[in-house]
């Protein structure tokens, strides 16, 4: 907005006298004159040329200063040129002075010249002749003065003439404003400015009615009165749009649920809203909106029963299929319920089915429309209720909506035996004997019996068959608690089973003199396998291939339940990843892919970090015949909960399954200690001792034992190192951590957390892929974004549907090695730099990707891009990346072409674009439905596509792009314009 004028003496606005002051008396004439209005026209007019020394001078009346800072003095007159008057050479002049006192009142006393402090000498652009006044031609002059800072309540203006031939037509005094304006729905009031021309006043705006601070409004008031720099704004409140600078409320059946600029939006399917200003659209009367709902969508009401139920029995299981409901209520979270009554020969009589009836996948929550029962019962009526559920059912007060089946089970089927009872006990042995079931009208087949021991119920469970009623059952500890029950086989399937009995064997050896025959056999056989043993152990070490894995003891009973638990069964030459959580006991896990150090050979140097479970230090770790090596050594803070415990062992379980020169090598763990560090005195910081001492002392695992990075993390290092290292050495890193990454691929073992923080670097910049544990734990990390289905993940390194569905694969890893070649090639700058979590999440979605960094060839950029694939499947092996850096280090010149800004690449690496041609930029924004930035293209200078395909997104932004989205639909268009002119040198990632 333009400044305003605040005048504050205007002569030619005055009607009566002036009454301005002479010195002396004859100096200044003041001659008043009609114009053609018949207004008066004051003018002070003084042409004593003839006489030297001539001091004459006006003196204005007091002028109130008011608001002014500084004030501007403008003044219109005519001046004679001295060469048209003849004989005046020596005392004519051309120029006059202008002066100005400051002082709090106006007062009568004598005129005191040197009280005044002058302005400027004032001289005439133009001066008129005697011929001029012939022609009756007037050579008005305009002067304008500044003066301040003033700092009285008032002032007088003086003229000084010393010998002039002058006339004052005008004078005016006035001083600058920044007008009162509304600007970006923030009212700002008019502003006086400083008087210092390079100084701006900050004035902060207010949000006009119904509306909101999005960012503080501000607007500068620059010295010539001119508002400048507009910062932040406001935004309609909720129920509110935007319409001509204003906050209006949205019309009935309206709404608007949050503040912004954006228009009020019709209220969803099922909802209205009756009154203005709505935020949210009420449901209509048997429809709802659940919590988690967003305004913006429809309500919705519970669905109606499923339909088609149908059942089919066998011999073992029931199954119950039905159809979705015909109406869903306008949602997609449906789930079903079965409830399951168990009914006598009356309708009344129905009572909950048994807890040992078995659903197969469960009975609640169901998402498939399908059910198999287990385990029911024979001679019984069943009556199944199928509900019908979704995210608004426990909202209504409408009755549930099932539909419902009576399954009858009574077509022979066998019923339970009685109760069991233990005839006889051994130190191996127990014999159990059974009633038989009392009513069946088919033949009992045979009878399965199930054990285990009490102890390891969860673990697995053994079972055998005979077709007597009674067993003896063999190969049984001594002194030991078992748990047994039995169920029948007639032609139409099992029984359920029976109830559960408890026997424990005897602890004596009574028995034993008379299996001597059995133990000779199994001592020879053990014979025969040990010496097997040890010759196929001598050949493996004459070819060199034999790799020993140092477990602990363990018994072959517990032997066959891990490898049951597992589900891994080993094959020669290939080792397979094994996730430590199919272990029961995480310590078991450790035992098997650890090696146990001796606390006594450890000597903890410094703390050099704090990490998930507690301190992380340096020390040096002392293994007899070999040299002291650095490690680093994480401790577990004390204090710790037993979920941190499992995650700690966990971490060094993972750790210790891996053997590569490109991952983090594990030398051990210390899980047991009856004593403390040999070199306690080393231990120099009082809380390290102190933590270390009481897990010790717990006796639970304290230490993880790995080696020392001297460098730290991959990107703090490079950060510290910006642009110190060539093309070829960065290259080089990217090549080790694909190297690591392929053997983790081949393992089968999915990283989820890979990023340039969890690479470490030793002395000899070889990289190392770390930080295992995090893919589990990862609620402390600070780049971490909630997903909705629990836990957090690193959103700015993530794949797409590692974010959406929790689909993590060694895809989704290869996309993570592609922001980790980004922050390798850009020094360790922060991915996607500023953009919130939710913009870079959008921005991916829309196809946007990150350009490649300064100074990056183009093609490791290209392999960026093919990390970034949106289809996973299109996304590169790290066998074949690895291959593909192999070829750039043999061949550098291939790293020569480099890329200065983004570009992109197709979906699939074998698919051709076609590209759009524009004639001008007008026609380009018009094609991206961007036509209002026009004139600011053209007003920055951009002519030609050639210079826009050059825009990076602070260009973008700078051109006063403010919409995020605006700017990603412009950006993403400018990438195809650079692929247009680079198409030639883009063919794709091959390897």
């Amino acid at each position: 907005s333009h400044c305003i004028r605040l005048v504050l003496l205007d002569t030619t606005s005055v009607l009566g006298e002036l009454g301005w002051k002479t010195y002396p008396i004859n100096g200044w004439d003041a001659i008043t004159e009609m114009d053609e209005h018949n207004r008066p026209i004051h003018t002070f007019q003084v042409c004593n040329v003839m006489e030297p020394n001539q001091n004459n001078w006006l003196r204005s009346n007091w002028i109130s200063r008011q608001a002014a800072q500084k004030i501007y003095v403008e003044l219109r007159f005519t001046l004679r040129d001295c060469n048209s008057i003849p004989w005046v050479s020596g005392t004519c002049k051309e120029t006059f002075n202008l002066f100005y006192h400051e002082t709090d009142e106006a007062h009568s006393v004598k005129f005191k010249p040197p009280q005044y402090t002058k302005i400027d000498t004032i001289a005439a652009d133009e001066s008129f002749t005697q011929m001029d006044l012939g022609d009756r031609i007037l050579k008005l002059n305009t002067e304008v003065r500044e003066v301040g800072p003033m700092t009285r309540k008032g002032f007088y203006l003086a003229f000084q003439d010393i010998g002039a031939c002058i006339a004052l037509v005008s004078v005016r005094v006035y001083y600058k404003k920044c007008p009162f304006t509304l600007r970006n729905l923030a009212s700002f009031p008019d502003t006086v400015p400083r008087v210092d021309s390079s100084s701006l006043v900050e004035v902060r705006g207010a949000c006009i009615d119904h509306a909101e601070e999005r960012d503080t409004p501000k607007l500068f008031c620059g010295a010539d009165g001119d508002w400048l720099v507009p910062l932040g704004k406001c935004v309609c409140s909720v129920g509110y749009e935007e319409i001509d600078g204003s906050c209006s409320a949205c019309h009935p059946g309206f709404y608007k649920a949050y503040a912004g600029n954006i228009k009020c939006s019709k209220c969803p399917p099922h909802s209205f809203s009756y009154g203005e200003g709505a935020a949210i659209c009420r449901c209509e009367k048997g429809f709802f909106r659940a919590e988690k709902d967003p305004p913006t969508m429809a309500c919705t009401r519970p669905p109606s029963p499923p339909r088609n139920l149908m059942f089919n029995l066998n011999d073992t299981s029931l199954m119950l299929e039905w159809s979705p409901p015909s109406d869903t209520g306008g949602r997609r979270d449906l789930t079903y319920n079965v409830l399951c009554k168990r009914c006598g020969p009356e309708p009344d009589q129905c009572q909950l089915c048994e807890e040992d009836l078995r659903f197969l996948p469960r009975p609640l929550g169901l998402t498939n429309a399908t059910v198999t029962i287990l385990d029911f019962s024979a001679h019984a009526n069943y009556t199944f209720e199928i509900e019908s559920l979704n995210g608004v059912s426990d909202m209504s007060s409408f009755p549930r909506q099932v539909a419902i089946i009576t399954v009858s089970t009574d077509q022979g089927g066998p019923s339970l035996v009685g109760a069991l009872k233990k005839d006889w006990a051994s130190p191996n042995s127990i014999a159990i004997s059974w009633q038989q079931p009392e009513q069946t009208t088919l033949p009992i087949l045979d009878y399965e019996i199930k054990y285990y021991e009490k102890e390891h119920e969860q673990l697995s469970y053994s079972s055998t068959r005979t077709k007597a009623p009674s067993v003896i059952i063999s190969g049984l500890k001594p002194a030991t608690w078992y748990v047994f029950s039995v169920r029948t086989r007639t032609p139409v399937g099992y029984s359920s089973y029976s109830h559960k009995y408890e026997y424990e064997t005897t602890g004596d050896s009574s028995d034993i003199a008379s299996d001597q025959g059995q133990v000779l056999v199994i001592v020879t056989a053990a014979v025969g396998g040990f010496t097997l043993l040890v010759i196929l152990t001598l050949f493996l070490l004459i070819t060199g291939r034999c790799q020993w894995y140092f477990k602990a003891k363990m018994t072959s009973e517990e032997k066959r339940r891990t490898n049951y638990q597992n589900g891994h069964v080993p094959f020669p030459g290939i080792k397979t990843y094994v996730d430590p959580d199919t272990y029961e006991d995480p310590t078991q896990a450790v035992h098997e892919f650890t090696k146990e150090i001796d606390p006594s050979r450890i000597r903890i140097e410094r703390v050099i970090g704090a990490g998930e479970f507690g301190e992380v230090c340096s020390g040096r770790l002392r293994t007899p015949g070999k040299k002291e090596i650095a490690v680093a050594i994480k401790t577990l803070k004390g204090g710790y909960v037993e979920r941190q415990r499992r995650d700690f062992l966990r971490e060094a379980s993972i750790m210790g399954q891996f053997d590569h020169p490109n991952i983090i090598r594990l030398e051990g763990v210390v899980t047991k200690s009856n004593k403390r560090i040999s070199n306690s005195r080393e231990i120099i910081f009082g809380e390290i001792r102190s933590v270390f001492c009481v897990c010790v002392s717990a006796g639970r695992p304290v230490m993880i034992v790995v080696e020392y990075m001297e460098n730290g993390s991959l990107d703090s290092f490079l950060r510290q190192h910006d642009g110190h290292f060539t093309v070829i050495q960065l290259v080089g890193m990217l090549r080790g951590i694909a190297s690591g990454m392929k053997y983790l691929s081949d393992m089968g073992y999915v990283h989820r957390d890979l990023a340039a923080r969890n690479i470490l670097v030793n002395s000899n910049l070889v990289c190392k892929v770390s930080d295992f544990g995090l893919s589990r734990v990862l609620e402390d990390d600070p780049e971490a974004a909630y997903t909705t289905t629990g836990g957090k993940i690193p959103i700015r390194w993530t794949a797409p549907e590692a974010i959406s569905y929790r689909k993590f694969s060694s895809a989704s890893d290869a996309w993570s090695y592609g922001i980790v070649m980004w922050e390798v090639m850009s020094y360790g700058e922060r991915p996607y730099w500023e953009m919130s979590n939710q913009d870079v999440i959008l921005s991916i979605e829309e196809g946007y990707r990150l350009p490649a960094p300064m100074g990056c060839p183009v093609a490791l950029h290209q392999l960026m891009l093919h990390c970034w694939q949106k289809e996973r499947s299109h996304r590169p092996k790290f066998t074949d990346v690895v291959s593909f850096l192999d070829k750039l280090i043999r061949n550098p010149s291939s790293l020569l072409p480099l890329v200065e800004d983004i570009q992109s690449l197709p979906e699939s690496p074998g698919e051709e674009m076609d590209y759009p041609i524009f004639i001008s930029i007008g026609d380009w924004l018009d094609s991206i439905k961007m036509s209002q930035y026009k004139s600011n293209f053209m007003a920055a200078g951009y002519n030609t596509l050639d210079s826009v395909a050059r825009m990076s997104i602070e260009d973008v932004r700078r051109l006063g792009v403010e919409l995020i989205g605006h700017q990603r639909r412009i950006i993403s268009s400018v990438q195809t314009l650079r692929l247009q002119l680079l198409h030639e040198q883009e063919k794709g990632f091959h390897v």
